[in-house]
């Protein structure tokens, strides 16, 4: 009889990796791998593997220690991301927290060439690939608001207006099913002006093709009807991709897209869906492990619970309630 143990092709081990993600003063800590070693020359963030017996904030507080010479708090570390990738000769997962309460001066205590680098300068390429998600993670806002209900273009320009300067920098999807296709565009081309110069930056809502007509545009986000047609990513390297899901597969289809992030719930009942099955804190933070891109909690949530979605794992929340305005401006 055949030995069918043997025969098995061998699985690759998975590597627990604790990821630190130190920020000072807007920066974050980057090093740079030896030549020797896998992905040699790359840039990485700093961490190690995960010891049996060991935490994965003891992990971090022991290897940044090790490391750079810096003092970590340990109750100071807060989860950022977790990223499953397989190199093919290895697979690894990335628990990757972030702290700024580091103390002390850092320096390269293996030889390693170290710097502080702003978040926006750190590029896919000079990175290893498991690293991309944590890179849109640092550059993405802790919440994303969603336009509301308006009752004309020009209603939804003035609330939008109204409630942009309580926004200050980050992303806003400017959604807006209920206008017909040109009177969306007549909103997005006034919307886009309007935060010209804002630190804002104006995610369309619906199809694609939007970007090609806005370029001007920080992206697009997808609802589920266009993200499923689709079978590979519709946007350019250049310009986020968002897509709406609601199950596990849905994210995964997403993540197949080389979407930058995803918005994923109902975590909460919501007024607008009286009834509609929701996730729960414990299925947003399960589905949220499994990712490997930043997700959004989405669902009758306020921005009191920002801290109840990165302590699941998830980039913040996303929604409409908690900052567009009650009354229609008429």
């Amino acid at each position: 009889m055949p030995n069918t143990e043997a025969n098995r092709p061998s699985v690759p081990k998975l590597v627990h990796v604790a990821v630190a993600v130190i920020v000072r003063r807007g920066r974050v800590l980057i090093a740079r791998r030896p030549d020797h070693v896998h992905q040699g020359g790359l840039l990485e963030f700093p961490g190690g593997k995960v010891e049996p017996g060991e935490s994965v904030q003891q992990a971090l507080v022991r290897e940044i220690a090790e490391e750079t010479g810096l003092a970590v708090p340990l109750g100071s570390l807060e989860p950022v991301i977790g990223v499953r990738h397989d190199y093919g000769d290895k697979q690894v997962f990335l628990d990757v927290w972030q702290t700024s309460a580091a103390e002390g001066e850092p320096e390269g205590r293996e030889g390693q060439p170290i710097e502080w680098m702003s978040p926006h300068l750190l590029q896919d390429e000079d990175f290893p690939a498991a690293n991309r998600p944590i890179i849109r993670a640092l550059n993405l806002p802790g919440n994303l608001p969603i336009t509301g209900a308006m009752a004309s273009w020009e209603n939804g320009l003035a609330r939008f207006v109204t409630a942009l300067p309580a926004l200050k920098s980050g992303l806003v999807v400017l959604r807006a099913p209920q206008l017909p296709a040109q009177d969306y565009r007549q909103l997005a081309r006034a919307a886009l002006a309007e935060c010209e110069g804002s630190g804002v930056g104006v995610l369309l809502h619906g199809r694609p093709d939007l970007l090609s007509e806005f370029p001007e545009a920080a992206g697009v986000h997808l609802p589920w009807r266009e993200a499923e047609r689709l079978s590979e990513r519709p946007a350019p390297a250049n310009r986020l991709l968002g897509v709406s899901c609601h199950g596990a597969e849905q994210l995964r289809h997403a993540e197949r897209l080389g979407a930058d992030y995803a918005v994923f719930g109902p975590v909460l009942p919501t007024a607008s869906h009286p009834g509609e099955p929701t996730l729960g804190w414990q299925e947003f933070e399960r589905q949220v492990s499994a990712a490997v891109i930043p997700v959004y909690g989405l669902g009758g949530l306020a921005l009191e619970h920002q801290v109840q979605a990165r302590a699941c794992g998830g980039q913040g929340i996303a929604g409409i309630s908690f900052w567009w305005p009650p009354h229609e401006n008429r």
